[in-house]
């Protein structure tokens, strides 16, 4: 590796390693400052306190799932439904954390339990793709750095988020939610499986929006799942023929 590296010296203590996960997850926090914000406005804007909003951000930290999960609170949906959009949301995080566990395999429990409740999405490629040929010490500290800055300004962003959305009323705080979420899913329809999926889930959600306890998220959810699911596999069944 070239001396131009991120890579800390032989030696060098593990804090070397942590300031460059700081440093490698500062230009992603201009994207995550906004969603954080909204994230706070929405548990205030469905009824929580600043103080209930803060304390349910400090417990879950859990980006696109803590929002859906507060939105769903705020509109009455049964605990089944809110409980089950979490999962579905968050089920990538299982993934995500096979593929981190052999570089926790010399951690203390501390640091493995520590470094579980800090997993964000774009914490993961950064470790894995600059930290490739570092001890394992030094891999996991790069991670904790980089987690730890971006829980430092979503934990910062949501309380002042939360205030703002306890302030009265101006019309625009109830588009602020599904804006950030449409702003999050645009990016991603970028082929047939995700684009069909995000209109079939987006159709039966609205055709069941008057059903009890919100099931008509959890119907739209399924089915745009299942859609995407088909899709991929009918494209990769094309790919191999």
């Amino acid at each position: 590796m070239s001396a131009s590296s991120d890579e800390p010296a032989a030696g060098e203590p593990g804090r070397r390693a942590m300031r460059a996960g700081v440093i490698a997850m500062l230009p992603i926090l201009i994207g995550i400052i906004p969603f954080a914000a909204v994230a706070g406005l929405a548990g205030t804007h469905n009824g929580f306190t600043v103080f209930e909003t803060a304390a349910f951000s400090l417990l879950a930290f859990a980006g696109a799932a803590q929002v859906a999960a507060l939105d769903l609170i705020g509109n009455g949906a049964g605990a089944g439904v809110v409980i089950a959009t979490a999962l579905i949301i968050n089920v990538r995080f299982i993934v995500y954390s096979a593929t981190l566990a052999p570089m926790f395999a010399d951690a203390s429990l501390r640091r493995r339990t520590v470094g579980s409740y800090l997993l964000v999405d774009h914490a993961v490629p950064l470790t894995l793709t600059r930290t490739e040929d570092w001890p394992r010490r030094d891999k996991v500290a790069f991670y904790t750095g980089a987690c730890l800055i971006f829980w430092l300004t979503w934990q910062i962003c949501s309380f002042v988020g939360s205030f703002f959305g306890s302030l009265p009323n101006t019309g625009v705080v109830a588009f602020a939610v599904p804006i950030s979420f449409l702003a999050l899913l645009a990016p991603q329809l970028r082929d047939r499986p995700k684009l069909f999926a995000a209109i079939v889930g987006a159709a039966v959600a609205v055709v069941g929006a008057d059903l009890p306890a919100n099931l008509g998220m959890m119907l739209g959810t399924f089915a745009g799942i299942a859609t995407g699911v088909a899709f991929g596999w009918r494209a990769a069944g094309q790919q191999a023929a």
